[in-house]
């Protein structure tokens, strides 16, 4: 009996050992992975050089549009009521124009301008042009207004958060979302990105230093980073109820081995 005990005790032992044992390996992020990554890491500037993709603009998109004009009556019949307070998030998003499937969107008096396809640059001096029509010295501000990043799976805070910044890094998105959780694949990151062709699904690494000068390396808006658990996730979650049933029975046959010694 005493026998079965020590067992039993030892396998509650090692499981707790299991449980709180994570390979250091497995949650460091950058680590080198040879030759050619020192040359990566010793070349100066590399980084800088690492020039992210614009954001072109597709159906279903949202643009807030802004044309100031030395007339207030001229700039008042071509901008949408945004209220006294200012231009925020949400009234920009109430006084938006959708792209539409065609590509393109419908500003009043103007007529139907083409803009999936562009970067807001390319959109901002097509809308220039098609307004020197009506009036001249128009200053237009172009902003995207769904400009988000969803961040999902092992993060300690999941949600939806928006692109402060012209050019945001994965690390930045994920440090928004609280980090990874200690049981996230780091060698196994998901990124989600929309195309006009439909979403397209990337994985990679973010132990591997090669990350730094990837395309994944830039958040780009609309995109979905998704956390992949560990292969042992599913094991370390239920190591707890492991543990308690383990260490009843434990209990149980230190109680009765007691008694029979009586």
């Amino acid at each position: 009996m005493m026998k079965i005990k020590y067992i039993v005790l030892s396998i509650v032992v090692l499981a707790i050992i299991s449980d709180s044992c994570v390979s250091r390996r497995k949650i460091t992020y950058l680590q080198r992975s040879g030759k050619a990554d020192e040359s990566i890491i010793s070349s100066p500037g590399l980084l800088t050089s690492v020039t992210p993709a614009e954001y072109k603009i597709m159906p279903n998109d949202y643009l807030f549009i802004r044309v100031i004009t030395p007339d207030p009556q001229w700039s008042a019949l071509f901008n949408m009521q945004t209220g006294e307070a200012g231009v925020t998030q949400e009234s920009a998003a109430l006084s938006s124009y959708p792209v539409g499937l065609d590509g393109s969107i419908e500003i009043p008096y103007v007529g139907k301008v083409p803009v999936a396809g562009k970067n807001l640059s390319e959109i901002k001096n097509d809308l220039e042009t098609v307004f020197k029509n009506y009036v001249s010295d128009a200053a237009i501000t172009v902003r995207l207004v769904d400009n988000n990043v969803s961040i999902i799976g092992e993060v300690n805070v999941p949600g939806r958060y928006p692109i402060s910044k012209d050019r945001m890094t994965i690390f930045e998105a994920l440090a928004m979302a609280g980090d990874i959780s200690t049981y996230s694949d780091r060698q196994r990151i998901q990124l989600i990105r929309p195309s006009p062709h439909g979403p397209v699904v990337n994985e990679f690494s973010l132990a591997d230093r090669s990350v730094l000068h990837s395309e994944y390396y830039y958040v780009m808006p609309n995109d979905v980073i998704y956390a992949l658990p560990m292969r042992g996730r599913t094991f370390h979650l239920n190591t707890a109820v492991y543990t308690i049933f383990l260490t009843t029975i434990s209990t149980a046959l230190v109680i009765i081995s007691y008694f029979r010694t009586l």
